[in-house]
């Protein structure tokens, strides 16, 4: 069982939350590595449709558990060099491992959104940037906190927020460190809709992964492919990619079952996404 983690799967939906509420949730080493292999274990079935991320206690996440850092054996023996070029490259490996835990919400090929309550603090703004879709309560608040402890941001924040959010205001909160209240999350757009309370807030956003998962799995991992990489290049170059992928996935079963089932008045059945190849 993961000490990070509590996992449900139900109706083809996942839901996944943090479940150190005594420690405020704190991203401790164990972190880092359950949920990366939660995620891909989860994509790698094909089964499931959409995951929820949400999290326990008062606080969504107060971020980064500085014994990521301290308590590292990696770390403080620089891989086992002397030489300090190869030890500074254990501190760039280990920034690409931190950075790539959330980097693996926009490789799944189904939606991830968040659930956020309470504070959502320091690396908590770096996950919940990499989801898909944020959804909050009236008390959350969200916040840059590396710079108030005089360091810079590194592990997703500062590389996404402002494709979310007008750059100037992300820039705004990555300078000042301030709080970002829940009301000032959705005037920007950083988040979907606002909850009045825990409860209301898991009931909608299990409800939207709901929704989600009742689509054709193909189609919307397409959506989700195309979304992403539009982001990243040319409106040019993003036709020319949807081109590539429709004239390779699209090949009109899950079409045809969607209007089979509405001309039938029922719920349309589609198959799941096949399990990811393992490499020999």
């Amino acid at each position: 069982m993961p000490d990070c983690f509590a996992l449900d799967v139900s109706d083809r939906v996942a839901h996944l939350r943090l479940d150190r509420p005594d420690d405020l949730n704190t991203m401790v080493p164990a972190f880092w590595k359950e949920l990366p292999e939660i995620v891909r274990d989860l994509d790698r079935s094909g089964s499931v449709r959409a995951l929820v991320i949400s999290s326990t206690g008062r606080h969504f996440s107060a971020g980064m558990d500085l014994s990521v850092f301290t308590g590292s054996s990696v770390l403080s023996s620089g891989g086992g060099s002397d030489e300090e070029g190869r030890r500074r490259s254990v501190v760039w490996m280990l920034v690409q491992h931190l950075q790539d835990s959330f980097s693996v919400f926009e490789s799944a090929r189904f939606p991830v959104l968040a659930a956020v309550q309470g504070g959502c603090i320091g690396g908590a703004v770096d996950m919940v940037t990499a989801a898909d879709a944020r959804y909050c309560t009236e008390d959350a608040f969200f916040c840059i906190q590396e710079i108030n402890i005089g360091m810079t941001a590194d592990v997703g924040t500062l590389q996404r927020l402002s494709k979310l959010i007008p750059e100037g205001i992300a820039r705004e909160y990555a300078y000042t460190g301030d709080r970002m209240p829940a009301q000032r999350a959705i005037e920007c757009g950083l988040v979907n809709r606002i909850y009045p309370d825990h409860a209301a807030l898991l009931d909608g956003v299990l409800d939207i992964a709901g929704r989600i998962a009742r689509h054709s799995p193909l189609a919307i991992w397409g959506t989700k492919e195309v979304l992403n990489y539009t982001r990243d290049h040319s409106v040019g170059d993003s036709l020319r990619y949807i081109a590539g992928w429709q004239s390779g996935m699209f090949q009109g079963g899950d079409m045809l079952e969607e209007f089979t089932a509405k001309s039938e008045g029922r719920e349309p059945e589609f198959d799941d996404l096949p399990a990811r190849p393992e490499v020999i």
